[in-house]
């Protein structure tokens, strides 16, 4: 429940944005816990996979609303994922996220970029912002403007 102004007004809306659901690839079943447990505390639905071949099949089966995607990874990197992902789902928004310098190509082909050691701060705005961006591509086809 959103919390109450004087007169009934809610400061917080009730459900913000609970129709979101947003998939976390990373290897590293640690930081799937955390992200997990940042993103539905803040109201999303959370699916994790711990391989870049589980985190594509998902995308071929499930309509996501965003990505996060570890950069590193043992058997694809993000930027190979995240051009997969492009290739399947051109409109998914997709953020990469790594504990390294990431090359500017591999950039080019995420919506947006977070530095893990900056993932506790940067990570919910982003994820909102690029979710608040996203458009069903029916509604872009029928000339829909939101």
């Amino acid at each position: 429940m959103g919390l109450m102004l004087a007169g009934g007004q809610s400061l917080i809306p009730v459900h913000p944005i609970s129709q979101k659901l947003i998939l976390c690839i990373d290897d590293n079943e640690a930081v799937l816990s955390f992200e997990k447990a940042l993103l539905e505390r803040s109201g999303y639905s959370v699916i994790t996979a711990t391989s870049a071949q589980q985190g594509l099949g998902l995308v071929t089966t499930c309509k996501f609303d965003a990505v996060l995607l570890a950069y590193e990874m043992p058997d694809m990197n993000g930027c190979d994922v995240a051009f997969e992902i492009k290739r399947i789902r051109p409109e998914l928004a997709v953020i990469l996220l790594s504990g390294s310098e990431v090359p500017t190509y591999a950039l080019a082909l995420v919506d947006a970029f977070v530095p893990k050691l900056e993932a506790s701060r940067e990570l919910l705005p982003m994820i909102a912002a690029v979710c608040s961006r996203v458009r069903d591509p029916q509604q872009e086809q029928e000339g829909f403007q939101p």
